[in-house]
């Protein structure tokens, strides 16, 4: 059941589904009232529109999607729709609220990817720099193969390893120690940028390349650099593997709103508030297709994209990018 007030004003509040959702209760663990308040210092609210209509959105439609997918979806937590950088409609279902973050899961991958980025902007990285000489102590033991040795930071940004299968499951990763060397272990089949699979042991190591570079773990690292311009908490949780490494590629909680005003410095290609965050061009290179992607992986996917089927789909860079034809018409686009 939904309901809604204020509908001029297009904030849409939705009725409780349930006393808890089936994910846990609403605070994600480790997380304290001190961290779900806002940051002190800054704009705490992107600005709202006065109504849908006045952004080009009609209400009715925003309405009808909502309630559509209230119906289909499984569980919903949080609903906030931007247009022009103003907020045209929002709403969180219980036992959620604005200030209660969430975990992220896979879109903590385009955290991990951004420091990178602005590691690269300081010139602490290239996306040239061979993966392995940064695990002296656990490569393997054998002479690593030619693709192992031949894969590059590049290669990790865009899932394009060279791996066959996934190096790194986060239901199976606690059980592993050390998790840079389990990915290094890992059979890497194909020439690195020749083959895309969904990698989110890739991520784990940009992460702990990161950490080995800058001396902070990747949440440190964005705190003065995005989080704050962004107004986003500092103290968020970012799960961790047993050597104290941000997972990278899961794990990161953060409230809706810091979620909405993340995609919005995207569209915006890195500026906020007339201050350029990330790197000029950065945007841009994030969001080209990768090269080659596997035929599983669209094999997979397949059903999801309707009659005319998939063409090529992969990661630019921790962003799921997809391009498919039907009616006579090419669309392409990235999540």
């Amino acid at each position: 059941m939904l309901y809604h007030t204020h509908l001029k004003f297009a904030r849409i509040v939705c009725a409780p589904r349930s006393k808890k959702s089936a994910r846990g209760s609403a605070k994600p663990y480790g997380m304290t009232d001190k961290q779900r308040a806002p940051a002190a210092g800054v704009a705490t609210h992107l600005p709202r529109s006065s109504a849908p209509e006045a952004q080009g959105i009609a209400s009715s439609a925003v309405l009808a999607f909502v309630e559509a997918a209230d119906r289909n979806l499984r569980e919903l937590h949080s609903f906030m729709l931007l247009r022009h950088g103003q907020v045209v409609a929002e709403g969180w279902w219980s036992p959620y609220g604005p200030q209660d973050p969430h975990m992220l899961f896979s879109l903590s991958k385009s955290f991990t990817a951004t420091a990178a980025g602005l590691a690269i902007a300081e010139g602490l990285l290239s996306l040239e720099d061979a993966v392995l000489p940064f695990f002296p102590d656990d490569a393997p033991a054998a002479q690593p193969s030619h693709n192992l040795a031949a894969m590059r930071l590049r290669h990790l940004l865009s899932m394009s390893t060279g791996h066959t299968l996934p190096s790194l499951r986060a239901r199976n990763a606690p059980s592993v120690s050390c998790w840079a060397a389990a990915f290094l272990e890992q059979p890497v089949e194909h020439a690195p940028g020749t083959h895309f699979i969904y990698n989110s042991g890739a991520t784990y190591m940009i992460s702990a390349i990161i950490q080995k570079v800058t001396g902070t773990t990747v949440q440190e690292y964005l705190r003065p650099r995005l989080f704050a311009p962004l107004g986003i908490r500092a103290d968020v949780p970012w799960e961790n593997c047993p050597r104290g490494i941000n997972t990278g590629g899961w794990g990161l909680s953060l409230r809706t709103e810091d979620i909405a005003r993340f995609g919005q410095l995207y569209l915006q290609d890195g500026v906020w508030n007339g201050q350029r965050l990330l790197p000029e061009g950065w945007v841009t290179e994030r969001t080209n297709p990768p090269p080659r992607r596997s035929a599983s992986r669209e094999t997979a996917c397949r059903p999801a994209f309707g009659r005319a089927g998939p063409s090529p789909i992969g990661h630019g860079f921790r962003y799921l990018i997809a391009s498919f034809t039907t009616h006579h018409q090419s669309f392409h686009f990235f999540d």
